[in-house]
């Protein structure tokens, strides 16, 4: 279907008025007024924190476990829940997998990773705090591999099968890696820690996962980076598309490593090389070193965790949206957090300095009614209305091409350009441009995400991928930032954009996910019907030309897992 568009011509500068007598500006959804949950992405509601934990492939069943408060959605008592899904897009909620129950998790059952062995067996290690709060290390293990459900866990008798090392404070030892094979005949684990402000990889080694041995050393610092937890590594191909195993080395291969930087709260990655023979990894550039360089996400995002699907030969990554509202107001919804759409992860033969991130194909299942807009003209502070029956739920992909002769002959262009202090009202000569989603019709209330372009005197480009939630809420009460980073271009490439809108989150992904930005919004008026989406060009020197495909999305099926119904073995 092709769409029809209008363009006015009106600076986003220009300050939008209210209209306050929009009947949505109350809206009641669980006793929160104006803020709508997300509909596709839905899964763990009521839950405060949840980190994901052990995702696994298991009998036809994606897993995901994810940290939990069962009676209460703000920080504690935590377990892990359990949903399973056929395709990640809809969701069964299980009983509860593991509870503190031990001396040895007293305190929290936190995060971990599962292995899954050539034998078909599977090993959970995940992060307890005892008793007397001390992180360590369990081992837990299915009560029936033949169940697909994985429905009932055993905890090992005679855990906790690792504890910190001297040198380690007993706070800071914590979130077990997948384990890998080295190919000696012992699995290898790392664990995120730290030594003064210096972050840090431990590995230890073992071929029973009851008894381990630490490995002499450490397998990789960053200075100045404080603790780094929720690590995560893994191999990448530098020749095919399809994903690795966590145990896979060799030629055309190499490294993620990925850790959480607790004080930052940021996901920080880098690509580099593996050495098994002396436990070491080596970044390809120490300028973009772990905690220093690529973020997975610029945007809200954390604890990300990947897993190797074996059923589709790929990787996959999940990660935490968490609230930028207060404590009290998740107890007033009475829920909070969700987790991001399950996204693919290659490595990008074309910069070879980055990996691609990428919806999975899947949620292509919720795509509705299909409309393209092409080769719409934006000139400088133009705003175009894109006539769509629905704008809460989207899936969009857009492309953006720059009048060439305006981007040769500007000699030079905003150098010193950051997202995170200039945001979409403020134009620069080539930039910003792109679209406004979860907007309402006067323009109250909108975000945009847009590409912005520096251009140096030496005739060099940068380009910025930007995500602005300044103006995505009327409340007061919430925090709203400008995100994002640099994006690579290369010659001959047009900038392109995908994004999943969802109500109150927005995932953009840049130039096939080399940059991707994650944004937890409150509306209070582009809510439902009255949400709205514009394309944009805020730049004082350039036009733009677009095309995009918008679809809209169903919701995704998530509920609890029907164990009395009579259809349960067609699930």
């Amino acid at each position: 279907m092709k769409g029809s568009i209008n363009v006015i011509v009106w600076s986003i500068e220009t300050k939008p008025v209210m209209n306050p007598t929009n009947p949505n500006s109350i809206f009641h959804y669980r006793s929160w007024t104006g803020r709508k949950p997300s509909l596709f992405y839905d899964l763990l509601i009521y839950v405060k924190f949840c980190m994901v934990v052990g995702p696994l492939f298991h009998m036809g069943w994606y897993h995901l476990f994810y940290q939990y408060n069962p009676v209460s959605p703000v920080w504690g008592n935590i377990t892990w829940g359990h949903a399973v899904s056929r395709d990640l897009i809809h969701w069964l909620y299980l009983p509860l997998a593991m509870v503190p129950d031990h001396r040895f998790d007293w305190n929290g059952v936190w995060t971990g990773s599962a292995t899954l062995l050539p034998d078909g067996g599977i090993i959970m290690l995940y992060t307890g705090i005892s008793d007397n709060y001390v992180q360590v290390q369990n081992l837990a293990y299915p009560a029936n591999l033949s169940d697909p459900l994985l429905l009932n866990w055993v905890k090992y008798k005679d855990n906790p099968v690792i504890v910190p090392p001297p040198g380690v404070g007993l706070e800071d030892f914590r979130d077990p890696t997948t384990a890998w094979h080295a190919g000696d005949g012992k699995w290898r684990v790392a664990i995120g820690s730290k030594i003064n402000t210096t972050g840090i990889i431990l590995v230890y080694q073992t071929t029973n996962f009851i008894n381990y041995e630490p490995l002499d050393g450490i397998m990789h610092e960053v200075r100045g980076t404080g603790i780094w937890e929720c690590v995560d590594f893994y191999p990448v191909s530098t020749t095919d598309i399809s994903g690795l195993d966590t145990s896979f080395n060799g030629p055309d291969i190499k490294h993620v490593l990925k850790a959480s930087l607790f004080d930052e709260m940021k996901d920080y990655y880098a690509l580099g090389t593996y050495h098994p023979n002396n436990n070491t990894w080596m970044p390809d550039n120490p300028e973009l070193d772990v905690g220093i360089g690529l973020r997975v996400d610029y945007g809200k995002y954390y604890a990300s965790k990947t897993f190797y699907d074996q059923n589709k030969q790929r990787r996959i990554l999940w990660a935490w949206i968490g609230e930028t509202d207060s404590e009290n107001d998740d107890l007033l919804k009475g829920w909070a957090s969700v987790q991001t759409i399950p996204r693919t992860v290659v490595y990008d033969k074309k910069t070879r300095t980055n990996i691609l991130q990428w919806p999975v194909e899947e949620v292509e299942k919720l795509r509705l009614k299909c409309i393209e807009f092409n080769g719409v003209e934006l000139g400088p502070g133009s705003i175009v209305p894109l006539n769509i029956s629905s704008a809460t739920q989207l899936d969009i992909t857009a492309t953006f091409e720059v009048d060439k002769e305006a981007l040769e002959g500007t000699l030079e262009g905003d150098v010193g350009y950051n997202c995170s202090t200039t945001g979409a009202v403020v134009r620069g000569t080539l930039g910003p441009f792109g679209l406004l989603v979860i907007a309402d019709d006067s323009l109250s209330e909108f975000t945009p995400v847009y590409f912005y372009i520096s251009k140096d005197i030496d005739g060099t480009y940068k380009t910025f991928f930007c995500s602005d939630e300044m103006r995505s809420s009327k409340a007061s009460d919430v925090n709203k930032n400008v995100y994002g980073g640099l994006v690579p271009v290369l010659d001959g490439e047009k900038l392109s954009m995908r994004i999943l809108v969802d109500h109150s989150i927005v995932e953009s992904f840049a130039q096939g996910g080399r940059t991707v930005i994650t944004s937890r919004i409150y509306p209070t008026k582009a809510i439902y019907g009255a949400a709205r989406a514009f394309l944009f060009n805020n730049a004082t020197g350039v036009s733009v030309t677009t095309s995009l495909t918008i679809w809209e999305m169903d919701s995704a099926d998530i509920q609890q897992f029907p164990f009395e119904s009579d259809d349960v073995m067609l699930l």
